[in-house]
């Protein structure tokens, strides 16, 4: 048998209370607390459970359903957060129109757009999908008798922001309505066993807008991230009580919607110049994926005052590693401006990519280029010793798998077939195997033209590396 259950909730923050308080013990707002009761239901035992229906509902997207594990699951809720135009209404339509093609039963809530704009949005995307339901609405009392009405398979509300209800005070988008109507439908998810996906905002900083409960209230937080400037797209999962949360998905934009990227590598370094001093390419890991991104540097100066600017590649990483190559390397940028650039709009965060971020930085410097075939991995310590990074094995097979013949990592990187691997200790022994063939190019602190140079003398390369030097 059921029971009833009351919980106090601060509508300005969400904290939640023991008891009834004048003031909210979490922001300190006066009169900010209400009393709200909930439905328990009875313990069964583990044994006695059903979970036959489990059966994963596949989105049609298949980037979407490697993220997913397989699909969605009955019963759960999915909260898909990003960047405003990022793309998370032409997904969630794209695996609405082909679930609905398949005969799957499915609702679109549009709180943001008007029902014309939809089936503008879907025109757009190709054929018009039969038998998918379309409400624009963002009145939570009309959006919940919609479903009860309906009884869909999966239903799509975009955005949670957007809805309200009438019997909370507070405006729409507010960390009050926002919770509240987010446990609404998750209520109204659990007890008819459909599927239900919030599309939702997030704030300057990235992160979802709303109350931090929102995102433990769901059973997915799914986010979709890129650059509006750039066709990459990436979906990755930061929760998901259904599956691992190591995959990511990537898409391209195009003039059809999002394109599934089967080979994301190819994409990355699809334009790319080689023979130019700043550029190198690093093994990155994205979930199970190995991708292979160009890494750019740009040195310029002399300059009265550095400036670093860096795109898709942590700034505070990049200034950790200026002063790594000054006091290790010896190599001076004290008075140069530096810019480092991810290519193509992909984000580098993982500390694998510090060695060639370094070496892109260094090659650009001299004026010296780094061999074409060579990739870097490895994180660099403050003392300037190259660590080794997880999954090198999965890194370098990609990179033969692409055609590359050398490997510059950690000296304790196992090896791996089809590549060259050449393991270097420290910083200043990676410059010198990748980059100062035949010689230091300079020794003093500034060489020709104003340009920095090594105070060290390099010693001499790696055979393979000279080879692919010329």
């Amino acid at each position: 048998m059921a029971r009833a259950t009351r919980t106090v909730w601060c509508g300005e923050c969400g904290a939640v209370a023991a008891k009834w308080l004048g003031r909210c013990p979490g922001c300190g707002a006066w009169g900010s607390l209400s009393e709200a009761r909930a439905e328990t239901g009875t313990p069964v035992t583990l044994d006695a459970i059903d979970v036959g229906r489990l059966a994963l509902q596949t989105t049609g997207v298949s980037e979407l359903d490697r993220v997913l594990g397989g699909g969605l699951v009955p019963g759960s809720v999915t909260l898909l957060g990003g960047e405003p135009g990022i793309g998370k209404s032409t997904m969630v339509l794209q695996a609405l129109s082909a679930m609905a093609a398949a005969g799957t039963s499915c609702l679109l809530v549009s709180a943001e757009e008007s029902a014309a704009q939809v089936r503008r949005r879907a025109a757009r995307l190709g054929p018009l999908p039969h038998g998918l339901l379309v409400l624009a609405e963002t009145s939570l009392p009309a959006v919940v008798s919609a479903i009860e009405s309906t009884l869909p398979s999966v239903c799509v509300v975009d955005s949670i922001q957007t809805v309200g209800d009438p019997a909370v005070t507070s405006s729409a988008g507010s960390v009050a309505q926002v919770g509240h109507c987010a446990g609404a439908l998750t209520a109204l998810t659990k007890r008819l066993g459909c599927v239900t996906v919030l599309v939702g905002h997030v704030t300057k900083d990235g992160a979802l807008a709303g109350p931090r409960a929102l995102e433990h209230v769901v059973d997915t937080v799914l986010s979709f991230e890129g650059d509006r400037h750039h066709a990459v797209r990436i979906l990755r999962a930061l929760k998901h009580r259904f599956g691992p949360t190591g995959e990511v998905g990537l898409f391209e934009m195009g003039e059809a919607g999002l394109i599934p990227v089967a080979d994301p590598s190819g994409l990355f370094l699809g334009d790319r110049r080689e023979g130019v001093p700043g550029s190198v390419v690093v093994a990155t890991v994205e979930g199970r994926r190995s991708l292979m991104v160009e890494v750019q540097a740009l040195v310029s100066g002399p300059a009265r005052h550095r400036r670093t600017t860096t795109q898709g590649v942590d700034g505070g990483r990049v200034a950790l590693l200026l002063a790594v190559l000054e006091r290790q390397a010896g190599l001076d940028l004290s008075n140069c401006d530096v810019f480092v650039s991810a290519v193509g709009g992909a984000r580098l965060s993982e500390p694998a990519a510090d060695l060639a971020v370094a070496l892109a930085i260094a090659s650009a410097a001299v004026e010296r280029p780094l061999p074409a075939d060579l990739v870097a991995v490895g994180e660099i310590g403050l003392a300037g010793e190259i660590r080794q990074v997880p999954h090198v094995p999965r890194r370098l097979a990609e990179a033969a798998r692409l055609g590359f013949g050398c490997a510059l990592v950690g000296a304790s990187s196992p090896d791996v077939g089809g590549l060259d691997v050449r393991r270097v200790s420290t910083l200043e022994d990676a410059l010198a195997c990748a980059l100062f063939v035949g010689g230091a190019t300079a020794r003093t602190r500034h060489g020709a033209r104003g340009r920095p140079g090594l105070q060290r003398a390099a010693r001499p390369p790696c055979r393979v590396i000279a080879r692919g030097a010329g």
